[in-house]
């Protein structure tokens, strides 16, 4: 047998494609620190709207993001990939320093807060959901890779997407509504 031409590269698959281990490492535990902080930022965002139809319509989706988190690190085990701890620790750290932004208040929380949120925790599922489909696409080459485990977490991410989007535009038409005091 021949020595993959890439000494980082792992073949897999019945193509005799590799996959080089060691950037795929690099990117899923990259994915694995956005995992982290959109946990944390799915999480805080049902604390502060709890007993709100906003934060009932978060909830299942805040499990479901938290569910994913586990489902990659699931993928990571399977593949040997091993966990950077260093950059989840990064991803948690990066999650609670967004929330030092200016929004136009000092004391109080802003309305454009949750606006914020919505659009962060919007972009990480639209991350998360394009490391779905680079995954999906090497599951045709890697036999490490569950292809009806992607296909079902790619459909997920995808109603996500719709739900988050469905409250962004509410709750940002609601914030910047010009108000008669």
């Amino acid at each position: 047998m021949n020595a993959p031409a890439n000494p980082g590269a792992i073949q897999r698959g019945s193509t005799g494609r590799g996959v080089d281990m060691k950037l795929l490492g690099i990117y899923l535990n990259d994915h694995l620190a956005g995992a982290m902080a959109g946990t944390e930022r799915a999480a805080r965002l049902v604390r502060t709207a709890r007993g709100s139809a906003l934060g009932r319509a978060l909830e299942p989706v805040a499990a479901e993001i938290a569910q994913d988190r586990t489902a990659l690190i699931g993928i990571m085990r399977d593949l040997g990939v091993p966990v950077r701890r260093y950059k989840v620790c990064a991803g948690w750290t990066g999650e609670k320093l967004g929330r030092l932004k200016r929004n136009g208040r000092l004391v109080r929380r802003s309305p454009l807060g949750i606006v914020w949120d919505l659009e962060g925790l919007r972009l990480g599922v639209e991350g998360k959901t394009a490391g779905w489909q680079t995954l999906r696409r090497l599951s045709a080459t890697d036999q490490g890779l569950d292809p009806a485990q992607l296909d079902t977490l790619l459909e997920r991410a995808r109603q996500q997407q719709e739900t988050i989007e469905e409250w962004r535009a509410r709750q940002a038409e609601e914030a910047l509504r010009t108000t008669t005091a």
